[in-house]
């Protein structure tokens, strides 16, 4: 299911609402970690995933007050799992450790989830500078979002990084892909488990140095690659054991 999009953006204020967890993936983030770590909202866990840095984003995020989770097996999508299943809060969110996205506007999206209107929301990015966004990237994003919606209905315009969920939901889900397409498998299984999928405006930033992903037309195109598997595979019923 699919509920409209609502481009008034999330809300972030003073006072952050249900807690959460944060999980950050990380691979050499140092120099960004601060600035990120510093817009977590009050009480909340933030989970820096180290995916086997080597500028020292581990001791920088500890010396911060993160939880730090070492995976060692290479990969967004190992090491967004290995943030979701060290989790402990009732909601656990996602964001990009780049300085890229603004993790104090998951307070509302939090209050969304938790108030009904939907089960899981993303972020739709909306470059706010020059360069936040290559073309090859966007590119790349909107081919993944019409095969998206032929797989599963889903007319959304972005597969955003920012997003937030109930735990116990993320984890019925089965998740199992390691790589670039654990974002979109979330979606694709979400959708076919019958759960409410929406996705809200935010600022999007350029990245704090280059992207491992889809800073390159080769990257972006490894990303492709792992999404279309994604999407063919077929649907698994919610509640797979892990």
């Amino acid at each position: 299911m699919i509920l409209p999009s609502d481009d008034s953006g999330p809300r972030a204020d003073d006072d952050p609402g249900p807690h959460a967890d944060i999980v950050l993936p990380c691979l050499d983030e140092a120099a960004a970690l601060p600035g990120v770590l510093a817009r977590v909202p009050r009480g909340w866990r933030a989970i820096v995933v180290d995916n086997g840095s080597t500028d020292g984003s581990a001791e920088v995020a500890r010396a911060l007050g993160a939880t730090v989770v070492h995976e060692p097996r290479r990969g967004f999508g190992s090491a967004c799992h290995a943030g979701l299943l060290a989790a402990e809060a009732e909601f656990v969110c996602f964001c990009d450790c780049d300085g890229s996205l603004d993790p104090a506007l998951l307070t509302g999206f939090v209050r969304r989830v938790a108030d009904g209107e939907c089960d899981l929301l993303l972020g739709r990015r909306r470059p706010q500078e020059r360069g936040a966004w290559p073309l090859h990237a966007r590119a790349g994003n909107a081919a993944l979002s019409r095969m998206l919606r032929r797989r599963t209905g889903l007319r959304l315009r972005d597969l955003g990084p920012l997003r937030a969920a109930r735990r116990a939901d993320l984890l019925a889900l089965g998740l199992t892909d390691r790589r670039s397409g654990y974002p979109l498998q979330m979606v694709v299984r979400a959708a076919d488990a019958g759960l409410r999928v929406a996705e809200t405006d935010v600022p999007y930033l350029a990245r704090t140095g280059k992207s491992k992903v889809t800073g390159t037309w080769l990257g972006t195109w490894h990303a492709v690659r792992d999404m279309r598997a994604v999407l063919a595979e077929p649907p698994v019923p919610a509640g797979v054991p892990q």
